[in-house]
């Protein structure tokens, strides 16, 4: 489905050693969207336009109504920060070296960047494992330098996520007070902004909130034990959906308000699946799928079955502005003047996720889920105890140990099978594994092979222990520090400066000023070096660079002559 430029965008999501090039992205002239995502989190596809209406929400419903509903959108992990990592980049996890939730707890937004050094977490190898913020193939970049490089006016309001500390050249906002409202005149713009409601740990923190969900209503999957705790902790997540779509329908009214709700197309996703024990970090449907809807100008609505993956919104996001996606993404434009050809099937990874790590590659056709252990031997629940603060969770424990589940229920616990495979149609929940099944031989090794396809030629940064890998990008658990910024002006009338870094692999943000800055502020303000840049005499240029995972360089500063 292709779409014309000039209009309006608004994404919400429901809550980001590969050959590159380093190459800029054209500035040529052409009519270019207006760009927004709504982002919240942790929602699988349990809403009334996939067929579930316990929750109320009249906002994303109007929406919807209106819109192309996609069935087959997925994570590329089950939890945000690698599959954060995944949308801001266009690049798959495991090919950067993000696959492991998280690196640091520290690298939220600028101004909060120090590591732990005291090893708290072990790899698979038992070795310790510090905060570290991933350093990333040297030519992968934050895909709003391109747009900001384009032109856009870039904003994100105000959660990053992205296992590493997001670069200034990101985004000309990135705090709390982030909005298309403080563009320039006239100025395309992408802007962000990121609701919390949704997420796992609202489910403790509104605990004592009242509920605005029956938990008699609710549908308890057949995966969890149907008790009183179970039914609460599910009315919890729906009323939590309730209050997020208010926050939805406030963002859609400023649209309303500017006059920009007419030319507007919007998406609508989730980060990753649910928030419920077996559901969230994990590389089932449950974990992976989520809801996805486009309204367009167009008129166009309906359903289409066309796989979706992560990967693929920065490539589109670029394609939809007439810009070239870049060669080393991995993920396919499916908007846009750049748009290709239907992906066959979507890639998951699961790797480690706080104190418990694995290793699990799954590849999900429209019709069939397969699922790689590269550790049978080791249980598919992971005693997280982030996890345990869900107020069902321990109840839920409680019944395993007195051998108080089904059969069903019991699953989860057990200890994994070298492979599984599910078919998605007749088995929602992916409960029954045909991976001995005689009649399903065939598919399994179609599935297999598919897999082992993929992973050929590719870089798979989650068969490197962590702890080695760490070492690799932090020599001496030690964070690179990028080179500072040197200025060469024009030599007959300086007229132009130029910006360079000595550390391969930069972006490098500056600020032109007519007045000396005494502490420049890293939230806001920094445009993107791509080109040299005209200058007037007297005025200060301020420069600052940092590869992706290095610590950002000093900021240096000069007089224009």
């Amino acid at each position: 489905m292709k779409l014309k430029l000039g209009f309006i965008i608004i994404i919400l999501c429901v809550s980001c050693g590969t050959k590159v090039s380093e190459e800029p992205a054209s500035t040529t002239e052409k009519s270019q969207p207006n760009i927004l995502w709504i982002v919240t989190e942790d929602i699988s596809p349990t809403l009334s336009f996939y067929g579930d209406s316990t929750a109320k929400t009249p906002n994303l419903d109007a929406v919807a109504k209106e819109s192309m509903i996609y069935d087959n959108a997925f994570a590329v992990v089950g939890v945000c920060g690698p599959s954060r990592s995944s949308i801001i980049t266009g690049m798959y996890p495991t090919s950067i070296g993000t696959m492991h939730m998280r690196t640091g707890k520290d690298i939220h937004s600028w101004g909060k960047r120090s590591y732990n050094k005291e090893a708290t977490k072990k790899d698979l190898q038992n070795n310790p494992i510090i905060e570290y913020s991933a350093v990333i193939p040297a030519p992968v970049k934050c895909y709003t330098e391109y747009l900001r490089i384009n032109g856009y006016y870039c904003t994100n309001n105000q959660k990053t996520d992205y296992q590493f500390a997001p670069p200034v050249t990101a985004w000309d906002e990135n705090n709390n007070k982030a909005h298309w409202r403080n563009r320039p005149e006239n100025t395309p713009f992408f802007s962000v902004f990121n609701i919390g409601i949704t997420h796992e740990s609202q489910l403790w923190k509104k605990e004592k909130l009242p509920l605005t969900v029956d938990p008699k209503r609710v549908k308890v999957p057949p995966y969890l034990p149907d008790t009183e705790a179970t039914r609460q902790t599910i009315a919890r997540h729906y009323s939590n959906v309730e209050l997020m779509d208010s926050k939805v329908g406030e963002i859609i009214q400023q649209l309303k308000n500017d006059g920009l709700y007419d030319n507007t197309i919007i998406f609508f996703y989730s980060d990753h699946g649910g928030p419920l024990p077996r559901q969230k970090r994990e590389i089932y449907d449950s974990g992976l799928k989520v809801p996805f809807i486009i309204k367009g100008i167009d008129g166009k609505k309906g359903r289409t079955d066309r796989m979706i993956s992560f990967v693929d919104l920065a490539p589109t996001m670029l394609s939809l502005a007439g810009i070239e996606p870049r060669n080393y993404m991995e993920g396919k434009a499916f908007l846009g003047e750049f748009e290709t050809e239907p992906r066959e099937y979507i890639i998951g990874t699961s790797d480690r996720f706080d104190e418990f790590t694995d290793r699990m590659r799954a590849l999900r056709t429209k019709r069939y889920l397969y699922i790689k252990n590269d550790f049978p031997n080791l249980p598919k629940y992971k005693d997280v105890s982030y996890r345990k603060n869900i107020p069902m969770m321990l109840p839920f424990l409680e019944m395993r140990d007195n051998y108080e589940l089904t059969e069903t229920e019991r699953l989860w616990f057990q200890t994994k099978t070298k492979e599984e495979l599910y078919d998605c149609k007749k088995d929602l929940h992916n409960i029954n594994n045909l991976a001995n099944d005689p009649e399903y031989q065939k598919i399994l090794a179609e599935m297999r092979v598919k897999l082992i396809n993929h992973q050929l030629n590719r870089e798979d940064f989650g068969l490197t222990p962590e702890s080695s890998l760490i070492q690799q990008m932090w020599p001496n658990f030690q964070q690179p520090i990028t080179e500072k910024v040197t200025f060469t002006f024009e030599p007959e009338t300086g007229r132009k400066v130029a910006l360079a870094s000595k550390t391969k692999g930069v972006s490098i943000g500056y600020i032109v000023s007519e007045t000396a800055i005494a502490n420049p502020n890293l939230n806001s303000g920094w445009k993107v070096y791509s080109e040299p840049i005209r200058v007037q005499p007297g005025q200060f240029v301020y420069a600052m660079a940092q590869r992706i995972g290095f610590k950002e360089s000093e900021i240096t500063k000069t007089k224009v002559p």
